[in-house]
């Protein structure tokens, strides 16, 4: 098995009005990843992240930032190190603090069959 080395700071990154930017991290392009995608978002100010249900589970890892998560109806405060799991069917939204940015990352892994 061979090492990849993926530079993130080379990675094109996209807009998505109203959600920040994105770039992909891990995915099958990049090294051969089947099962899993790996994403960086950058939020400004005003913006939401809405990570969606879908029937995979999905981690988001607040790497940078101060910001909110929603989540069923309630609102946790969210600082560097902290973050959601999400099991397939459930969704939150996450935005920054008051004049602050957040760097977020997600990570979505299908559900095993049984």
């Amino acid at each position: 098995m061979s090492l990849t080395f993926i530079d993130t700071n080379k990675l094109p990154k996209k807009l998505v009005p109203g959600q920040g930017e994105v770039t992909e991290v891990l995915n099958q392009a990049l090294c051969g990843a089947k099962n899993v995608l790996g994403s960086l978002h950058w939020l400004k100010a005003a913006e939401t992240f809405k990570a969606g249900a879908t029937n995979k589970h999905q981690l988001i890892y607040v790497m940078d930032g101060k910001g909110r998560i929603k989540l069923n109806n309630k609102v946790y405060d969210v600082e560097k190190g902290g973050g959601v799991y999400l099991g397939p069917s459930e969704t939150a939204s996450i935005q920054p603090a008051t004049g602050a940015s957040l760097k977020l990352f997600q990570l979505i892994v299908p559900r095993i069959p049984k």
